[in-house]
């Protein structure tokens, strides 16, 4: 029986042309060839699997080559060219330094490069898995990656560029290869199953392309036992089965039956899901990737970025046309929680589902938060003025102002365009007096002007284009934009006169509530600097430095919720100035408290000289 070949083996590059998906590093090669400018040491740096060692190979093969083509690739026929083929060039040596990292293997290498080709031009060093080398090997290896002979070069491959010394790194010339791009793995698959003969559907080369993750090497293993389990006929279906992923098509449903806010279908594909042996984790980072390949379906620029068959490409465009950007952001954001939570859970499986019946939920949150201005309270409100206008008035017993029923005109609270809900009559009242006299009716207290004030319902803290709901308090809250949740200053119209003693007054009932909320930096600074009443308009708070002015500031809004109000003065406002206090000298040595004391005392210095004594002891 004739020996197999994996495919790694049997359709390994041989040619810079024929290398995957690294065309900006076989071209840098190519043209140092060409112009007789290659360096004495590289390093190829790169994932697994994406042809580093493939392309040093390449290129020891090439600068040894007598009759290079015009393309600068090795001729393959040249007796240096089929030496190297075979196995049997004497100027070609590659180390494992994954299993040769000491320093005695080093300091044999080294010996090598001592003797010159006998034939040919260079000899090649390929070192793979450099960084596995010891500290040692390394320090022993400096010198001749330095200054070798003119003859030798030095090929270093890696993995893991991080865990090699800066000392050699500052002598190779870098290369650093890419992970190679789906569509060039599965056009590289459909050239082998071609020459082999292989039936193939392209969503399925696609499907490993996408599993190997950037690796050609991991890409044709998978391809090979794919090949072999189903007998040549390398089918979607057979890939999916075979990799144990999750098919795009339980997406594609779940992504509708999300929609259509259909819980329990939802609840039943998940568990069909868990049944065919597939983890929760991996079912919601899923989830996640369908939903972001969505949303970078919507823009026709950004439909490069997906990385599927044209087919799938197709299904993604058709249904990210059918979904709003809001429910595949806010799903986004619910299944980027459960991930996050899963592995802590205890319950798993509910986090999961928890996450599903919430993303079942979004349509109904979006559609409420995107109704016209209008809600219960406003009908009641509407109710109860009309039911008051209509009920029968007793006939009054002096003559006075009577409000008399006008023809009902309907006027819509909304949009008619946009809203579906009716008009809701409005009965319009016309003042009209008896015939006898007047007499006046009392005064009323002046009521302060209100402000009809449009804050944002429960529904607007999900979604900015909720309902605003009209408020009729009396004040007015400032909105921020996007940032709807910031607490807001309150204000209105109130500028009665208050004194220093009332705002004493009620700083301390604010000391009391700081105190009780443990906020010791805001208490320690209210306590120490009361305020003074500059003008009605105006508190000053004298501070020390730059920090009790943070302090303050961020208690500010707070502050001036609290004593607006109750000052009845809502223009009143905090303001702080900084202040140099006295420093006191302190004294920490013997002669500084001793001339301290004479100043208080002259006739201690006459007593020192006295009796000759030191101060300084």
């Amino acid at each position: 029986m004739e020996n197999f070949i994996v495919s790694a083996r049997k359709y390994r590059p041989s040619t810079f042309e024929t290398v995957v998906g690294q065309q900006h590093i076989t071209g840098t090669l190519k043209n140092a060839i060409k112009n007789n400018q290659l360096a004495q040491a590289f390093l190829f740096c790169g994932p697994r699997g994406v042809g580093k060692t493939t392309c040093a190979r390449i290129l020891a093969k090439t600068i040894n080559c007598t009759n290079l083509t015009t393309e600068q690739e090795a001729c393959g026929t040249c007796e240096s060219c089929v030496s190297f083929q075979t196995g049997h060039s004497f100027n070609f040596h590659e180390l494992d330094a994954a299993s040769n990292n000491s320093v005695d293997d080093i300091r044999s290498l080294i010996e090598q490069v001592r003797i010159p080709p006998q034939a040919g031009k260079y000899k090649i060093y390929i070192i793979d898995e450099v960084h596995m080398l010891s500290a040692n090997a390394f320090n022993a290896f400096l010198k001749t990656l330095e200054e070798p002979p003119s003859y030798a070069i030095f090929i270093l491959a890696t993995t893991e560029k991080h865990k090699i010394l800066p000392t050699i790194l500052s002598r190779c010339q870098i290369f650093d290869f890419n992970r190679i791009q789906v569509d060039d793995i599965s056009g590289h698959l459909n050239k082998i199953a071609e020459r082999e003969n292989i039936a193939v559907e392209a969503d399925g080369l696609h499907i490993i392309a996408q599993k190997a993750d950037g690796g050609l090497r991991d890409a044709l293993s998978m391809f090979d036992q794919i090949v072999s389990y189903t007998n040549k006929n390398l089918t979607y279906k057979s890939v999916i089965d075979n990799l144990n992923i999750l098919d795009y098509d339980y997406y594609f449903k779940l992504t509708q039956y999300l929609t259509t806010a259909d819980v329990s279908n939802s609840l039943v594909l998940f568990d069909e899901i868990l049944n065919n042996g597939f983890d929760g984790n991996n079912f919601i980072n899923g989830l996640a990737s369908h939903l972001r390949n969505l949303l970078v379906a919507k823009d026709p620029q950004t439909t490069k970025l997906l990385e599927v068959s044209e087919n799938i490409k197709q299904k993604y465009i058709s249904q990210s046309q059918q979904t709003p950007v809001s429910f595949i952001l806010t799903a986004l954001n619910l299944a980027n929680q459960c991930d996050l939570n899963y592995k802590n859970s205890k319950n798993q499986r509910l986090q999961v589902e928890m996450a599903l019946i919430k993303m079942c939920h979004i349509p109904s949150v979006l559609q409420l938060a995107s109704q016209p201005l209008t809600n219960a309270t406003d009908n009641d409100q509407i109710k109860k003025k009309t039911s008051l206008t209509s009920a029968p008035a007793p006939t009054p017993a002096v003559s006075q102002v009577v409000p008399v029923a006008a023809p009902v005109t309907s006027i819509p609270l909304t949009n008619p365009a946009t809203s579906s809900i009716p008009a809701i009559p409005v009965i319009e009242s016309k003042p009209v007096t008896t015939p006898s006299a007047s007499i006046p009716l009392p005064k009323r207290a002046p009521v302060p002007s209100a402000k009809i004030v449009l804050k944002p319902s429960p529904a607007a803290q999900q979604n900015k284009s909720a309902v605003l709901i009209p408020s009729l308090n009396g004040i007015e809250k400032k909105e921020d934009g996007e940032d709807g949740d910031e607490p807001k200053y309150i204000t209105g119209n109130d500028r009665e006169a208050f004194t220093q003693e009332q705002l004493l007054f009620y700083w301390n009932e604010y000391i009391q509530i700081v105190k009780e909320a443990n906020k010791i930096n805001v208490y320690t600074l209210m306590v120490t600097s009361p305020p003074i009443l500059e003008s009605q308009e105006e508190i000053m708070v004298h501070i020390e430095h730059k920090l009790q002015e943070d302090i303050l500031q961020n208690e500010m809004i707070e502050l001036l919720n609290f004593l607006r109000p109750r000052l009845k003065n809502f223009s009143i406002l905090v303001k702080t100035k900084q202040v140099v206090k006295e420093v006191v000298n302190r004294l920490y040595t013997s002669v500084e408290k001793y001339q301290y004391l004479v100043e208080k005392n002259p006739k201690l210095e006459e007593m020192r000289r006295r009796f000759n004594l030191d101060v300084s002891s």
